[in-house]
């Protein structure tokens, strides 16, 4: 007997006597009925109660309002992804003063380069209504994770498309094996004497443009 046969039958003695795994019920919801603008409601009243920003725009009005948010700001990352119209506005603003800063691969933004910038500006995967959470799954519009971690804001664009009820039907749109970020608003903690503190581990400030058509 080698040693790896008597670690498996060390291990299969000790489990002789486990009792078996009872089946699990898969009878939770894993849908809702809910239309687009219940769910843009939904969400919008869950972000705000996380202190969130919320913004509801038609597409075409993406551009303004991100030029607004991104009005005397410094610096801003985004990911190589998202597409360049929706900066159309604010680059105009800038007169070419090239605050927007792209993190591609090949091209990565260093830690010290996006603790220098004022905010980050990504996509998002799926977002669910019922408990307020957007998710990132590091696609090109969303970026690697830590861009959306470093910086103290983050604007967050999400599809109204992309907006589930429930967390069941949010899974389902998602790949496991990717790597993924779970937003409930701004990061905040009220571990120290029941003090709420934000921007501990991750962005102080979270706006969210929900984008229609």
């Amino acid at each position: 007997m080698n040693a790896r046969e008597e670690i498996l039958g060390r291990l299969r003695s000790a489990l002789r006597d486990t009792p078996a795994v009872p089946e699990v019920p898969r009878d939770y919801r894993r849908a809702s009925g809910l239309g687009e603008e219940q769910l843009i409601e939904l969400l919008t009243d869950r972000l705000v109660d996380y202190k969130a920003n919320v913004f509801v725009e038609e597409a075409a009005a993406v551009p303004q309002r991100l030029a607004a948010l991104l009005e005397g700001t410094g610096n801003y990352a985004v990911p190589h992804g998202l597409a360049e119209t929706v900066f159309a506005e604010a680059d105009a603003r800038d007169g070419g003063s090239g605050r927007r800063l792209t993190d591609a691969p090949g091209q990565r933004l260093s830690v010290a380069a996006l603790d220098a910038v004022d905010a980050v500006v990504t996509g998002s995967a799926v977002a669910v209504a019922e408990t307020g959470t957007i998710i990132l799954d590091a696609g090109p519009d969303q970026g690697r994770r830590v861009i959306s971690l470093v910086p103290d804001r983050h604007i967050c664009l999400v599809r109204a498309g992309d907006i589930t009820a429930i967390l069941p039907e949010a899974l389902q749109r998602l790949d496991a094996t990717r790597p993924q970020t779970w937003i409930s608003g701004p990061s905040a903690t009220s571990d120290i004497e029941l003090e709420r503190v934000e921007g501990v581990h991750g962005p102080r400030t979270l706006d969210v443009v929900i984008v229609r058509g």
